[in-house]
C-alpha cells in the first residue's frame, strides 16, 4: 500500500523549474523582497478563491472574512472590498477593519475577555459585538450610557454539539466560547432590560474540517438553534453567523473540500429562514479558506549537513515565523505540510532530507524526512498552505532570531 501524499498544489505557476508567485519568479521575488525569510500572499488566488466561494454559496448568504487568519493590513485592505463583512476577535483587529473602509455595521467582533477599552472602541465604532458571557452585557450598558451611543449585540451561542472531524471545536461541552445554549434565554432578557439593541446570534462550532457533510450537519443544528432561541429575543433576529469551518488540505492523506454540497444545504436554510427568520441576514464566517492556500512561508537554506545518514537543510527561518508548520499550533501528532524547494521544482535529482531552522531547540522544525529536490546552501525553502495562522501566530521574538516580513504580490 503507497503511503499518502499531500493534495496537489495547483494554484502556483512553475517556470524554469521555479516558483512563481503573484506572477514573479521566486528568486526574483526574494530579491525584490530584499530579505529572507518572508510570506508572500497571491493576489490573483484570493481573488480566485473568493470568486469560487461566490459561485458556490447562494447569493443570499453574506459572506464574511474573519481577520484572525491573516490581519496583514494590506490583505484586509485588497480581500475587503470581494467580501460583505469583517469579523475580528481584538481592538487591534478592528482598527485595521474600519483602515480597510469597511462600513462599520458590516464588522462584528467575537472573542472571550474583551477588556473595557476594547467595548468602548467597539460601541464608538457602531460595531456589532458578539457577546460572550454576562459580564459584557452590564459593561456595554455602562459603556453605552456614557457614550450616548446605542451598543449593537448578538449572542455568541455555545451550541451543545461539537462540529465533527474539527481541528478545533470551538462550540459543544464545557467551553470558553459564547454562552451556553440554556442560558442564552436568560441573558436576551438582562439584554432587553439594559436597552441593548440585539441583533442575533453567532453559532461557530469549530474550525478546519474537510468534511461536506459534517459542516452541513452543523449549520442545520446552528440554524435550528436559532430559530429556537429567537423565541426568546426581545427584538427579530437579524443577523445570524453561522460560522464556517471550511478546512484545507494540510498534511499527507487531506482531502480538498467539497464546497458545491455546502452551498447547496445553505440555499435550503436561506429558503427556510424566509419563513421562519424573516428578517435575517444568513452570514457565513470564512478566514483560513479564503487566505490558507494564497500564502507561502520562504526562507534560505544556510547550511546542509549529514548527521548519522541524514540530511539536514538548516535554514533561516523557522517555529518563531512559523508555529503552525513545527508542528507546534495544535497538532497532536506532528504531520509535515506539502515543502519544496522553490528554485528546484520539479528536479529529478531528490532525497529524504529535514528541514530545520536555526532555533537551539529540536522543536524548530519545517519537514521531516521528506522527499524532496537536492538542495545546497542558498536555495529557497517554500512552505505552502501559509496563508493562515503563520507570522502572527507564532512567537517572533523566541531567542530574539530577525522577524520575517509580509508582502502581498
Amino acid at each position: 500500500m503507497n503511503a499518502p501524499v499531500h493534495a496537489p498544489i495547483s494554484g502556483f505557476a512553475r517556470h524554469d523549474n521555479e516558483l512563481v508567485v503573484g506572477g514573479i519568479p521566486l528568486t526574483r521575488l526574494a530579491q525584490r523582497v530584499g530579505q529572507t525569510p518572508f510570506y508572500a500572499y497571491d493576489r490573483t488566488l484570493l481573488k480566485t478563491r473568493i470568486g469560487m466561494l461566490r459561485a458556490a454559496l447562494p447569493p443570499a448568504i453574506s459572506l464574511h472574512y474573519a481577520i484572525k487568519a491573516n490581519p496583514m493590513p494590506a490583505l484586509v485592505g485588497f480581500v475587503a472590498p470581494m467580501v460583505d463583512g469583517l469579523d475580528v476577535a481584538s481592538g487591534a483587529e478592528l482598527r485595521v477593519a474600519l483602515d480597510a473602509g469597511v462600513n462599520p455595521r458590516h464588522i462584528s467582533f467575537a472573542g472571550p475577555g474583551k477588556s473595557e477599552a476594547e467595548l468602548a472602541q467597539a460601541v464608538a465604532s457602531d460595531i456589532l459585538l458578539n457577546l460572550e458571557s454576562p459580564r459584557e452585557v452590564q459593561m456595554l450598558a455602562d459603556i453605552a450610557k456614557r457614550l450616548g451611543r446605542p451598543a449593537r449585540v448578538a449572542v455568541r451561542v455555545n451550541p451543545p454539539y461539537e462540529l465533527k472531524s474539527s481541528g478545533m471545536k470551538m462550540g459543544g461541552g464545557p467551553k470558553q466560547f459564547g454562552i451556553d445554549a440554556e442560558l442564552v434565554p436568560g441573558v436576551l432578557a438582562d439584554i432587553a432590560s439594559h436597552g441593548l439593541l440585539f441583533e442575533g446570534f453567532h453559532v461557530f462550532s469549530g474550525s478546519q474540517n474537510l468534511r461536506a457533510d459534517a459542516i452541513c450537519e452543523a449549520l442545520s443544528k446552528g440554524y435550528e438553534l436559532a430559530v429556537q432561541l429567537a423565541a426568546h429575543a426581545p427584538n427579530p433576529v437579524r443577523s445570524l453567523n453561522l460560522g464556517g469551518g471550511f478546512g484545507i488540505p494540510y498534511f499527507p492523506g487531506d482531502k480538498m473540500l467539497d464546497i458545491e454540497p455546502i452551498g447547496r444545504h445553505l440555499a435550503g436554510l436561506v429558503d427556510a429562514g424566509k419563513t421562519q427568520l424573516p428578517h435575517a441576514q444568513l452570514v457565513i464566517e470564512l478566514g483560513r479558506f479564503i487566505v490558507g492556500e494564497a500564502g507561502v512561508y520562504v526562507c534560505r537554506v544556510v547550511d546542509k549537513k549529514v548527521s548519522r545518514g541524514e540530511v539536514f537543510l538548516i535554514t533561516d527561518g523557522g517555529l518563531h515565523h512559523h508555529l503552525a508548520a513545527s508542528g507546534n499550533f495544535g497538532q497532536v501528532i506532528r504531520k509535515n505540510y506539502p515543502v519544496e524547494i522553490g528554485n528546484r521544482v520539479g528536479s529529478e535529482t531528490r532525497e529524504l532530507a529535514s528541514v530545520v531552522g536555526p532555533l537551539c531547540t529540536p522543536l524548530d522544525l519545517l519537514a521531516d524526512r521528506m522527499d524532496l529536490p537536492v538542495a545546497e546552501a542558498g536555495d529557497l525553502v517554500v512552505v505552502f498552505q501559509s496563508g493562515a495562522y503563520g507570522l502572527t501566530a507564532s512567537p517572533q521574538r523566541f531567542l530574539s532570531h530577525p522577524p520575517a516580513l509580509e508582502v502581498l504580490v
